[in-house]
């Protein structure tokens, strides 16, 4: 070992000690998270690839590859990345503006915990009980359908409207998806400090200046980011779909549905390659959001 004198006349450094490394018991924490995670994602998805390259036999091959470019699953994905947009940017626009009247518009408190408990809710209200509740209440014979034509003489589905169709689905989206918006841009609301917004002011900026060129810039990446969020969550929706519509709208998720459990149109592996397509699809959102959200939260923190 040197002393202290020896190293300074030497100018060598002491090597700091070799760390070995000793398995801690906080580990046992997130053991069930990992386990989760193989079981539920990496098996499945490792199933779904290996599935895709290979026929009923088990021989390999890339037919099911070749049978996305299809016109009617081209189709299919195509009616799917729409409706995933629109609900996302409709939903991320309105929820968006609620988070805001809720966060910084000086709602009373109780308001303010009656949205954040419905948008817990409604957020994850989703399925068979969503469509049958849009059914009840948008269908032809439904409760709002039968006041409108009975109080005010308007009939919806004789000026174009129905809830079976593609702006109808939309709009059954967004019961969960704009909740969901509320839930995840409030963080990044309340991230906004009062003295960006002094800064300002006393720089000589009004209220403009401060949305222009601090507010938007730091919400911007967060607000994207939940938009592609939320466009995942649209984009793997199956339940709703298919009981609202009953397949009438050719999405993508029933059409695995049809290859993998259907009667007639019954190719296991051809519904193992459509997965892995939505997989690809939902790999780059949720790359897209990681990335956003990095780069919303090295401003917040600083």
């Amino acid at each position: 070992m040197l002393n202290e004198s020896q190293i300074g006349a030497s100018g060598v450094d002491p090597q700091p000690p070799v760390q070995k490394f000793r398995l801690s018991w906080d580990w046992i924490g997130v053991v069930p998270f990992f386990l989760f995670a193989i079981l539920f994602l990496l098996l499945p998805s490792l199933s779904l690839f290996a599935g895709s390259f290979q026929n009923s036999a088990g021989q390999f091959t890339f037919a099911n590859i070749t049978g996305l470019f299809t016109p009617s699953i081209l189709s299919a994905y195509w009616i799917t990345i729409k409706i995933s947009a629109v609900t996302a940017l409709m939903g991320g626009l309105f929820g968006f503006f609620v988070a805001y009247a809720m966060v910084l518009g000086g709602v009373p408190g109780f308001v303010r915990t009656a949205l954040t408990t419905f948008s817990g809710v409604a957020s994850n209200f989703a399925g068979v009980p969503l469509a049958f509740a849009f059914i009840a209440t948008l269908g032809r014979l439904g409760m709002v359908t039968i006041f409108l034509k009975t109080v005010f003489h308007i009939d919806i589905y004789n000026s174009g409207f129905t809830l079976y169709s593609f702006w109808g689905l939309c709009l059954t989206y967004l019961y969960f998806q704009l909740p969901l918006m509320v839930l995840i841009i409030t963080p990044a609301l309340e991230g906004l400090r009062k003295e960006w917004r002094e800064a300002t002011e006393i720089l000589g900026g009004g209220g403009w200046h401060y949305w222009r060129y601090v507010a938007l810039p730091i919400l911007l990446p967060p607000l994207l980011g939940s938009m592609i969020l939320m466009f995942g969550n649209s984009f793997g929706a199956y339940a709703t779909a298919l009981s609202l519509t009953g397949g009438l709208i050719n999405l993508v998720t029933i059409l695995i549905g049809s290859q993998i459990k259907g009667d007639v149109l019954h190719n296991v592996n051809l519904g193992y390659a459509l997965a892995l397509g939505m997989v690809v699809v939902m790999a780059v959102s949720m790359a897209g959001y990681y990335a956003l959200r990095r780069r919303s939260e090295r401003w917040i923190k600083q």
